[in-house]
Order: structure tokens, then C-alpha cells, then sequence
């Protein structure tokens, strides 16, 4: 049987710490509620000597049951100089009442002199009366070696003891922690070794990516031996981050042959990357290795022919089984599989013996190099298609006349759009306000529409991004602009090229809902 190796998941401790993520209790509860779903090992939930808000989790927590994963508290040895009995912070520990408690303690002779201020007996006696106290309570203890790698490089031995220490008082775990983030695989690899040897309790694995390296280092550990990997759900974290779970569990598991999840629990990694992403309200990387929307994406023509041939001769793996799906870009690098497999993808009857299909693919370079952009633009790419192969489709409605204009003054202004549109017999002539001319004109556009087509109501617009695409022609240059929009099932995108922004902006407004309306 291959060998297991468990994941302990920070997202809520250390993720938290992370620069523009802010949970609430409400979203931590949330998250911890999906990390069991999935199957992660340990949840730590926070440390409840820190601040209300992680004791009201663990107060909420307690009422809800875990069906796999074991819940943690975090917090550090006693102080120096107070019994652990008497330590206010170990107290509040043991009332999150959670089946595990993780504690830090300091591996680092300079950490343990300028930090702590005590001698070196003294912090094993901490770290020792800490783990022993919470292990008479009867949980299950992590220790955390603070600064393991960094501590070991500057006295090897001194760092060895405290391990020991937190052994010898029952430990049921000694994570090594790169909590600066600096270290090479090399040493950590060489590190985690040493330990193995010198211990019998078993060795996890924690650390920061500040050298871009938190990944290789965990997998690095656990190639010498450590069977435990602490990290966070798309590597939040202080400063540059923490080990990304979401890259380190597939590779353990597809690349190390390592027993981590169950396979269709792995086909569940990119939702539950999407899904922590959209509870802390940061856009999704489409760019993160194995779940991101580029993770599988092909663009050169080359490679696309070559992917329709034998899908790996350029994929690593089956992007199914993350969860994930190949995506096939279409630019002016394309070729006609490109436009083959573009098409199938999204439901287009198209096949290589159309004459159509050089057409296409001329057309979508002649507008690449205008300044359109079909990558993140699919819904305008599927309409394209679908007009060129059916010359006498006709559009659901078309805008006839619109107009633009601001009042106020530079501090205080409220834009106005005014848009006629026709569909079929019918003419709707609507006005909105809007923070801005878009905005307007797109609550314009939407009142109009909705008095034929009720569904529109629903569309809204995501994001929205703008690019000069000849800075040195001033005010005057070509914009294009790129539109994410949804219905709430499903997200779409959409381009617009012109000299004027409002008129740009418009034309990918009007795709938008024309795609939404089924092309």
C-alpha cells in the first residue's frame, strides 16, 4: 500500500494572515465546513488566545460535527517564567475544546536569547511543560519547531533538544516550520533527514514561499520522510504566502504516488480552490499551476494540432482529474485545429472539410490585429463563428442610437445614457444614470432589453478592464475592452476594439447580452 500522508490545513490561521484576506467567523465556518467535505486531515481553526473573533468560531465549531477532518487550535508554549497551569493563553486551548492542539515553540538559539529573553534550558522546559500539560488533557498534540530549519543551520544540536523536549512530553507530532521562507529543497531535505534519525515521533513539514520555494521545499521534506504537510488553500499567507495545498496535494499524489485523497475527491480541487477564493473575494489565478484556467490551455498552433493527435504529448496529466479541462485558445498563433476544437468546445458544428473554417481562422487574425482579443473573450469568438457559418443569421436586437453624457462637476458627477433599441417590430428607447459611462450604458441597455427578453435581468457584468493598445497616438488611440459577465450559472467573456471607449465598451456590452440571449 502506498504510504499515507496527512494534510493539515491553515487557511483560516495562517491564510488569514495574509495581505486583503479578511474572513468572518460566518466565512471561516464555511470553509471549514467545505475542507471537511473534501477530506483534508486537520482543520486549524485559528488561535483562541489571540482575538473574539477566533473564540467565537471555536464556540460555533463545537456545535457543528466534522465527519473527517480533526479540528485545531493553535496557540504557543507557556511563558517564561509562569506555570503552565497558571498561562491564561493554554487555558483558552483547552476551552476552544477541539480534539487537537497545535503549539510553537522556538528552535533558534538567537530567537530563544533576543526574542524570548530566557536561557536555552529554560525554553525546553517550556516547550516540555507545554506538551506535557496538554497532553495529560487529553488531546492530541502538534508541536510546530518555529524557525526548525533556520535554528538547526545555527546549532544543529541546540535545535535537535528542543525537538526532543517536545518528544520525550508526548508529542503525537514535530513539524519542522521554514517560517522565514528561505530556505532550498537541498536543505531542507538534508534537515528533515536529520531529524527522522534522531526521532521517533513523526515529522511534518511547514513553510513560507518568500523564495518562491514553499512547495518544492514540502515536497522536498516529504521525500525525506515527513509524512504531514501544513499549508493554506491557494497559498495565502503573511507576506508571500504559505505552501499552496492546492499544488502540493496533486503532486504528492500524482507525481510522488502518494496516498493523500481519493481520486474523486482529487477531481474536486479546482472547485474547492474557486470556491475559498470566492469566499475571501479574491479573483481566481488563472495562471496557478494544475487548477487555473491556463493550467491546461494551449494556444500555438502546433501544439493544439498536436494536442487533438495525442492529448499528451503536451498535457502532463488528465486535467480531469483536478477537476480541471483543457482550453483550447484561439489568437493569431492559431492554426485550424485551433479553430476545430474551439468550436466543438462550445457546440458548433464545424468540422475540418468546411470551407469555412479558413475563413474563420483569417478573420480572427485579421481582427487580432486590429486589437481584438478572442482568449478571454469566448462568447464574441462563438458569435463570429456562428455568423460566418450562417452569413443570414440575424441578431436578436440591434441598438439603433445611444448617447452619452455627464453633469456635474470634477467631484460630484452622475452619468446619463440614453440607448434605442430595436427588436423584431418593436422599438425600446430607455434612459439610466450610472457611476460612470459604462455603468449607464449598460443600465440603459439591460432596461431596454428586459422589456422583450425578461431573463436579462439577471446578466451582470463581473469585471470590466481597458487597454490602450497604441499609447503613442495619446487620447487618441485604439482601446480594446475586455467584459466578464454572468447569469449566476455561468460566466462569459467579451471584446470591443475602437478609438472611442464608450463605443468600445458598448460593442462588448452588446455581445454580452446577445450571448445571453443564445446568440
Amino acid at each position: 500500500m502506498k504510504p499515507q500522508v496527512e494534510i493539515y490545513d491553515t487557511t483560516l490561521r495562517d491564510g488569514s494572515q495574509g495581505e486583503g484576506v479578511n474572513f468572518s467567523v460566518a466565512d471561516k465556518l464555511r470553509i471549514a465546513e467545505r475542507l471537511d467535505q473534501f477530506g483534508v486531515h486537520y482543520i486549524e481553526g485559528g488561535w483562541p488566545g489571540s482575538n473574539p473573533k477566533d473564540i467565537e468560531f471555536f464556540k460555533e465549531a463545537r456545535r457543528r460535527k466534522f465527519r473527517r477532518a480533526r479540528l485545531a487550535a493553535f496557540g504557543s508554549t507557556r511563558r517564561k517564567g509562569v506555570a503552565v497551569e497558571d498561562d491564561e493563553q493554554v487555558r483558552l486551548l483547552l476551552e476552544a475544546g477541539t480534539p487537537v492542539v497545535t503549539i510553537y515553540g522556538k528552535t533558534s538559539l538567537l530567537h530563544v536569547r533576543e526574542v524570548l529573553r530566557c536561557s536555552p534550558d529554560e525554553n525546553l522546559g517550556m516547550i516540555g511543560d507545554t506538551v506535557r500539560y496538554l497532553k495529560d488533557h487529553g488531546k492530541t498534540v502538534i508541536y510546530d519547531a518555529e524557525h526548525g530549519f533556520d535554528g538547526h543551520k545555527l546549532d544543529g544540536e541546540y535545535a535537535m533538544a528542543t525537538w526532543q523536549a517536545a518528544e520525550k512530553a508526548g508529542a503525537d507530532m514535530v513539524v519542522l516550520c521554514d517560517t522565514n521562507g528561505g530556505c532550498l529543497p537541498g536543505e531542507v531535505s538534508a534537515i528533515t533527514r536529520a531529524a527522522r534519525g534522531s526521532l521517533t515521533a513523526p515529522v511534518g513539514i511547514h513553510t513560507h514561499d518568500d523564495i518562491g520555494m514553499g512547495v518544492a521545499n514540502a515536497l522536498a521534506a516529504v521525500d525525506a520522510g515527513a509524512r504531514h504537510v501544513q499549508g493554506t488553500v491557494n497559498g495565502y499567507g503573511e507576506r508571500t504566502g504559505n505552501c499552496n495545498l492546492i499544488t502540493a496535494l496533486p503532486c504528492l499524489q500524482l507525481k510522488m504516488g502518494l496516498r493523500v485523497v481519493t481520486p474523486a475527491t482529487l477531481r474536486k480541487l479546482k472547485d474547492l480552490s474557486q470556491f475559498v477564493d470566492e469566499i475571501a473575494n479574491i479573483r481566481h489565478n488563472p495562471r496557478q499551476p494544475w487548477v487555473g484556467s491556463a493550467a491546461f490551455a494551449h494556444k500555438g498552433g502546433t501544439h493544439v494540432n498536436a494536442v487533438q493527435k495525442l492529448a499528451a504529448s503536451y498535457e502532463h496529466v488528465d486535467p480531469s482529474l483536478v477537476g480541471n479541462a483543457r482550453n483550447i485558445l484561439v489568437s493569431d498563433l492559431s492554426g485550424r485545429a485551433n479553430i476545430l476544437m474551439k468550436a466543438r468546445s462550445l457546440g458548433l458544428d464545424l468540422d475540418d472539410t468546411k470551407p469555412e473554417v479558413k475563413a474563420i481562422l483569417q478573420r480572427v487574425k485579421d481582427l487580432e490585429h486590429e486589437g481584438h482579443e478572442f482568449e478571454a473573450a469566448e462568447a464574441s469568438l462563438a458569435l463570429l463563428v456562428r455568423r460566418m457559418l450562417q452569413p443570414g443569421l440575424q441578431p436578436r436586437f440591434v441598438v439603433e442610437a445611444f448617447h452619452v453624457s455627464m453633469r456635474g462637476n470634477p467631484s460630484d458627477s452622475v452619468c446619463e445614457a440614453t440607448v434605442k433599441v430595436r427588436v423584431g417590430d418593436a422599438v425600446h428607447h430607455t434612459v439610466a444614470d450610472g457611476d460612470g459611462p459604462v455603468n449607464a450604458l449598460d443600465g440603459a441597455l439591460r432596461a431596454a432589453l428586459s422589456r422583450s427578453f425578461p431573463r436579462i435581468s439577471k446578466v451582470r457584468l463581473t469585471d470590466y478592464k481597458v487597454r490602450i493598445l497604441d499609447g503613442v497616438a495619446g487620447t487618441a488611440a485604439r482601446t480594446r475592452v475586455l467584459i466578464t459577465s454572468t447569469d449566476g450559472s455561468r460566466e462569459w467573456g467579451t471584446v470591443g476594439v475602437s478609438s472611442n471607449i464608450i463605443a468600445a465598451s458598448l460593442h462588448a456590452l452588446v455581445e454580452s447580452m446577445e450571448h445571453a440571449l443564445g446568440g
